[in-house]
C-alpha cells in the first residue's frame, strides 16, 4: 500500500484560503488517480475533487470554483488550494491514492472554517 501524510490544515476565518498537500510514498505516484475527501460530523465521506493520473480533474458541485486540485509527479505529492472558504467546509479532508491493487487513506488534516 501507498502511504499518504496530509499536511496544511488549520483554523481559517471565511471568505480565507488554505492549500492541503498529501505526500504519497514509492515511485508509482504518477499512476495513481488521487482524489481528496471530506467527512463532517454526523456526515458521510464525500469526494470533494479528484485528479487522475493524465493530469483530469473532477469535483463536488458544492466546491466548483473555489477549489482547485493539482499534482506534482516529481515531488510524488498532490494538493487541494481552497478559496472563499465556508462554515460548511468544515471538516476532517483525506487523501486517497487508487490504482486497480491500491486504495490507500491518508490519517486526515482538520479544516475549520470559523470567525
Amino acid at each position: 500500500q501507498v502511504q499518504l501524510v496530509e499536511s496544511g490544515g488549520g483554523l481559517v476565518q471565511p471568505g480565507g484560503s488554505l492549500r492541503l498537500s498529501c505526500a504519497a510514498s514509492g515511485s508509482l505516484f504518477r499512476i495513481y488517480a488521487m482524489g481528496w475527501y471530506r467527512q463532517a460530523p454526523g456526515k458521510q465521506r464525500e469526494l470533494v475533487a479528484g485528479i487522475s493520473s493524465g493530469g483530469s480533474t473532477n469535483y463536488a458541485d458544492s466546491v466548483k470554483g473555489r477549489f482547485t486540485i493539482s499534482r506534482d509527479n516529481v515531488k510524488n505529492t498532490v494538493y487541494l488550494q481552497m478559496d472563499s472558504l465556508k462554515p460548511e467546509d468544515t471538516a476532517n479532508y483525506y487523501c486517497n491514492a487508487k490504482a486497480p491493487w491500491v486504495n490507500s487513506w491518508g490519517q486526515g488534516t482538520q479544516v475549520t472554517v470559523s470567525a
